[in-house]
């Protein structure tokens, strides 16, 4: 049964007292970024509950655990607080669970205590949230077998549409960390080498162009937090890979399609990909989804031994996933609604496929899932596929309000949700473990 807090918190909040995500945020008293948790319509400033009242743990006195390690909590990131381990990590949201608890045990801490209250409870309109973490590296798996289907078929036969290796090995290509960026960062629309229109003569030779990308997507995505590091040369084991995982994040991987079917081959995505990725500003830690394990996609083969889980079972997350694109008119509509089950690789085997050589991960690298589409109409994760590779348009709204989409216009906004738990319009407080949001504008293409 979920629990209920006594702070008051809206039966649909994706921030209920069963998630407690964490974030870096700044607040109208406090412009240096610090750690936050989100709380319903509440952020929790950690840095203020831990240092409450002068004392030294503060909000934190009950528990022992965490008191060498206040300092986490006045980072800028969310990086050191992460290489302290998944065990403090639970211990940290559990007792903030009981603090904020309907029948806390702790009811001197926080809920009788309107002075801390208003040091460190900020409604959620009243702060900004920043970059959760400094990302060293971010690799994008393609592990969407459905997407990955499909667009092969676009481009190839449906008998080779997959590649051979693509169900025995996590395919990805490294992103570019620079360019990851917190949702709400508007997005600019990037120049690149395009193909020039060669006429009907099929035999010319290709010629480029540079020019702004005309055909920019969205892909929807999940994104991993590492919180632990692996030294070189020593490869993660596959059962092991989970206590490696900080959390989870929504991820937009922003993609110049015109510009990548150029440039892709043979070492593909480069800068069709590298100017611009989004990320939800509120991490969900592992802990949180954990009653969401469900069976991903079936794998036609055996993987090899390093590959294999303990209960593959339990390897994806049921969660709704959904993506809203909002018109320069200021219309928005529903575009897509997908599941994260429909992933054919664990995050697991990402990191175990990835340091199989002995790659050492460090502590905030990112990986990305590679997009998440179902099968049937209204569940492809981006434009590419619903447009059937920018051949037949979408059509949004209906009468006076009528638009069509090949890809995304200036000033059209992509925004990602996902939550775990409830049925839409029936949840009741506590049942929703949610990511927020995941926004990003597109912006004009700089005149050159």
């Amino acid at each position: 049964m979920a629990r209920k807090s006594w702070l008051p918190i809206p039966h649909n909040s994706h921030f209920s007292l069963s998630n407690l995500p964490f974030g870096i945020i700044t607040t109208p008293t406090s412009r240096i970024p610090h750690v936050a948790v989100a709380i319903g319509n509440y952020a929790l400033d950690l840095h203020m509950f831990s240092s409450s009242n002068g004392h030294a743990a503060g909000g934190f006195n009950d528990l022992a655990a965490i008191k060498p390690y206040l300092s986490v909590f006045s980072q800028p990131t969310l990086n050191a607080f992460a290489a302290l381990g998944r065990p403090l990590h639970r211990q940290v949201r559990e007792y903030l669970q009981d603090v904020f608890s309907e029948d806390t045990p702790y009811p001197d801490i926080l809920k009788l205590n309107k002075g801390l209250q208003a040091q460190s409870l900020y409604p959620l309109d009243s702060i900004e949230t920043h970059m959760p973490f400094h990302i060293g590296d971010y690799t994008d798996f393609y592990a969407g077998k459905n997407h990955a289907y499909t667009v092969g078929v676009l481009f190839r036969e449906p008998n080779t549409a997959l590649q051979p290796n693509y169900t025995h090995l996590p395919v990805a290509y490294h992103g570019r960390a620079s360019s990851v960026v917190v949702s709400g960062t508007p997005i600019r629309r990037p120049w690149g080498q395009i193909i020039k229109d060669s006429g009907s003569d099929s035999d010319s030779t290709p010629v480029p162009v540079h020019q702004p990308c005309k055909r920019l997507d969205f892909e929807l995505e999940l994104g991993a937090f590492i919180c632990r590091a692996n030294d070189m040369g020593e490869p993660i084991p596959v059962v092991q890979a989970h206590d490696y995982i900080f959390g989870y994040v929504l991820l937009n991987d922003w993609s110049a399609r015109d510009v990548q079917t150029w440039e892709y081959v043979p070492l593909g995505p480069f800068t069709a990909k590298n100017f611009g990725t989004s990320i939800s500003a509120w991490v969900i830690l592992a802990d949180a989804l954990e009653p969401f394990k469900a069976k991903g996609l079936e794998n036609e083969h055996q993987v090899l031994d390093y590959l294999r889980e303990a209960d593959p079972e339990k390897s994806a997350l049921d969660l709704n996933l959904e993506v809203d694109l909002t018109t320069k008119k200021g219309n928005t509509y529903t575009i897509c609604r997908s599941n994260g089950r429909n992933l054919l690789w664990s995050y697991p085997q990402m990191i175990a496929h990835h340091t199989v050589t002995g790659c050492p991960m460090a502590v905030g690298d990112l990986l990305g899932s590679g997009t998440i589409s179902g099968t049937r109409e209204g569940t492809q994760g981006c434009l590419l596929e619903q447009t059937q590779g920018g051949r037949v348009p979408i059509t949004l709204g209906h009468g006076s309000e009528k638009e069509e989409r090949m890809y995304l216009q200036d000033g059209d906004t992509v925004r990602l949700r996902a939550w775990a738990g409830g049925r839409s319009g029936v949840e009741k407080e506590g049942e929703l473990v949610g990511f927020g949001d995941c926004v990003g504008t597109v912006m004009p293409a700089l005149q050159r």
